[in-house]
């Protein structure tokens, strides 16, 4: 091809300085902008450049009509094409290419996209809706359709986004950097919904390894770790009564009761051999769960984190897309049906949510632009020795913004009802898990991560400001006062409290074998005496029933009886106790393996009566315990609870009533040993007959059907300081509910 000296005179006219063509060669330019694109000439003209390693030839078409401008002459630089156009227009760049032709609008023609506003709130740690700002979006800009693609990367040298569209070559498409705030931004037109993509990112030291993007909205399936464009949600939701309803259902005296699950090993299809051939998705599960859920009664189901996580064996505990949900059910439209359609049916639906801690994967978080950017540098401060990963750095106020977001993110355009905040004892303090020399204290000296701290009560107060009548829930293990007091009065804010005192004891007494309970006796009554420093949830929940700790009824003592005996009869504690309830899947059928994130439940357990039974139980009891103010309206308030026998160690006795506010009481007793007791007495404060509500040892729960025929009447003969009393049949390993009639 002969090229005149005119065009190879207005081809050295267009090229950029040597510094920056060089920058461009190595791919280390920081400002791409600066020099591929338009640019004025000054004379009413412009020039424009382009580098496409790889391409044959650059053709520049005029955008409205598609006629040929020009051609952009190479250079001596493999893939840098430049040109001086005498008349400024709108363009397109037609490529050709060794296997064909490719014709778009120059991702360099475009101006900043990223509103001032966003930036300022972003460096701010404020930012309400990441989500919709950094990552990827699907904008119309100048009426071309295509991808802002948006990361914060403050100490890179350059970033760029790569993907298929351009052969994942990060010197095709590097991006703007936004001054101040290290957010880099880039517009690629014509790209669609589903491109797979990930950020190439020049640290100090070099490129690093690809990295998926922290605020992707979608993702490809694990193994696979590219982040992926995503649509918009597009859900019709029909769940408006719900939502403003939800604050009422919601509140510290509404019953909360709660059913914990794993969506990939609860139910899935199995194969003609019994094993798992995949995972149900959202709309499958729902169909599934949905009915089961209601059947039960219980108020909400948990979902272990759905939040992508590379690692299945991390059950979802370790995410790196805190904005994304796991590819493996489904779409982000697929899990918003799913919350929908628990919402129609009357179920709300809580998230574990994990801002303590990322895994230390190389496309992840860590060392994002090569710096500790979302984690501690000090390994003292950032490090999780327990779990291998790394810990958020809630001091760096884009960080704490960015958790925030993903907070608001799952409760605003997924209209969840609550997030279980996981692992909140091990942010709390800076010595958690580590020995003397191993921490750094905070600024005062002392073991509390201040930072963490400010953040917890940040995001309770942002939660209940934004989205009323949403519950957000501590798993903390420790005695740190006021975790479910209002951030006003001092306290961390959040509504409920995992109750893991209780569930420590409750679980150690209710494997003794009953001979030595009485040794134990005080395990199962010490509860009340913190009961009410905070609003607590009793859990019995995935931890309890893995790693060799056995399932809830494999810890159960005797034979096998005895163990589905104590089995209900500790469900029934556990019912009729202070606190809103918590139980995971498997336990309320009385699963005998230990649960396995790889295997659905036993279902097939369900043909045996004495697992229906512990279901029907659980059944029963949610029931009543909704149906029943007085155990639920005054679960943090001693009002709500009366000791009647909390003394009788040798018999393994207690009993104890529960007050509605309107004052109705429920009596409740309990024997934890396999000995009938006959004509056992219990004061109670009302005259007249009290009948039997449940019986844990009831036939149709399979057990042995001893108990009082359907209740009893009182008799004038004080006891257990009352005016009057019972003379009950306690039947073996089981509990009573009993109300006044009339």
């Amino acid at each position: 091809m002969n090229v005149s000296n005119e065009e190879q005179a207005a081809v050295r006219r267009a090229l950029p300085p040597a510094r920056d063509i060089d920058a461009l060669v190595r791919a280390e330019h920081q400002d791409p902008f600066a020099v591929l694109g338009p640019h004025d000439d000054g004379a009413g003209g412009q020039f424009i450049r382009a580098f496409v390693p790889g391409a044959l030839s650059v053709q520049v078409l005029a955008r409205d009509d598609g006629t040929v401008l020009g051609s952009l002459g190479g250079t001596d630089v493999p893939g840098l094409f430049v040109g001086h156009f005498d008349t400024v227009r709108p363009y397109l760049l037609r490529t050709q290419w060794a296997g064909g032709e490719q014709v778009g609008e120059d991702p360099y023609s475009f101006g900043p996209l990223l509103g001032e506003m966003d930036l300022y709130l972003f460096a701010e740690g404020n930012h309400r809706d990441l989500g919709a700002c950094l990552g990827a979006q699907l904008k119309t800009v100048d009426g071309v359709d295509g991808v802002r693609f948006a990361v914060w990367a403050p100490n890179a040298r350059r970033v760029s986004v790569v993907g298929d569209f351009n052969a994942w070559d990060g010197r095709r498409h590097p991006m703007r950097l936004r001054h101040p705030s290290g957010v880099w931004e880039l517009f690629v037109p014509r790209l669609g919904p589903g491109e797979a993509y990930k950020y190439e990112i020049l640290g100090a030291h070099g490129i690093l390894p690809l990295k998926a993007d922290p605020v992707a909205l979608a993702t490809r399936l694990p193994p696979d770790t590219a982040s992926t464009v995503a649509r918009p949600l597009a859900i019709d939701w029909q769940d408006h009564e719900w939502m403003l309803a939800r604050g009422e259902r919601q509140r510290p005296d509404a019953p909360l009761s709660i059913y914990e699950l794993h969506a990939g090993s609860w139910q899935c299809e199995v194969d003609d051999l019994g094993e798992v051939a995949r995972q149900y998705n959202w709309h499958e599960l729902a169909e599934r769960l949905i009915p089961y859920v209601q059947d039960l009664g219980f108020t909400h189901i948990e979902l272990m984190p759905i939040m992508e996580h590379p690692f299945g064996g991390s059950w979802g505990y370790q995410p790196l897309s805190q904005f994304a949900p796991s590819a493996r059910y489904g779409s982000a439209d697929d899990f918003a049906a799913f919350v929908n359609a628990c919402h129609l049916a009357g179920i709300g639906v809580i998230l574990d949510w994990v801002p303590a801690h990322f895994p230390t994967d190389a496309h992840g978080l860590a060392q994002f632009d090569g710096t500790a950017l979302y984690e501690y540098g000090n390994p003292q401060e950032g490090f999780h020795q327990d779990w291998d990963t790394l810990i958020y750095n809630l001091g760096r106020t884009e960080v704490h913004g960015f958790m925030l977001a993903s907070a608001l993110h799952w409760l605003k355009h997924f209209h969840v009802d609550g997030l279980r905040v996981d692992a909140v004892a091990s942010m709390l303090y800076r010595d958690y898990s580590r020995n003397p020399g191993e921490w750094v204290p905070n600024r005062h000296g002392g073991r509390e991560n201040l930072e963490a701290i400010d953040f917890l009560r940040h995001l309770n107060d942002v939660i209940a400001l934004e989205t009323p009548g949403a519950l957000v829930i501590a798993e903390e293990s420790t005695a740190w006062p006021g975790v479910s007091q209002g951030t006003q009065q001092g306290g961390l804010g959040f509504s409920y409290k995992w109750n893991m005192g209780w569930m420590h004891d409750s679980l150690h007494y209710i494997q003794q074998d009953p001979v030595y309970r009485a040794h134990h006796h005080n395990e199962l009554s010490f509860g009340l005496v913190y009961a009410w420093s905070e609003r607590f949830i009793l859990p019995i929940s995935h931890d309890e029933v893995v790693h060799g700790k056995h399932s809830l009824i494999d810890k159960m003592p005797g034979d096998r009886w005895q163990k589905f005996a104590n089995l209900r009869a500790y469900l029934s504690f556990m019912w009729t106790h202070p606190g809103k309830k918590l139980l995971f899947m498997g336990c309320e059928f009385g699963q005998w393996r230990e649960w396995n994130h790889d295997q659905q439940l036993d279902w097939y357990l369900l043909q045996y009566p004495e697992h229906r039974g512990v279901q029907q139980l659980v059944g029963d009891l949610n029931r009543l315990y909704r149906e029943h103010p007085a155990l639920h309206d005054q679960d943090d308030a001693p009002q709500g609870f009366q000791w009647l026998i909390g003394d009788d160690a040798i018999n393994s006795v207690y009993a104890w009533l529960r007050w509605s506010k309107d004052g109705k009481p429920l009596l409740v007793v309990a024997n934890f040993t396999p000995v009938p007791r006959q004509s056992y007495r219990v004061g109670v404060p009302f005259a007249g007959r009290w009948g039997e509500l449940l019986n844990s040892d009831a036939a149709t729960y399979a057990g042995s059907n001893y108990g009082n025929g359907g209740g009893a009447s009182t008799e004038d003969e004080p006891s257990h300081g009352q005016a009057l009393s019972l003379v009950l049949n306690l039947p073996p390993l089981a509990v009573l509910i009993l109300q006044p009639e009339g």
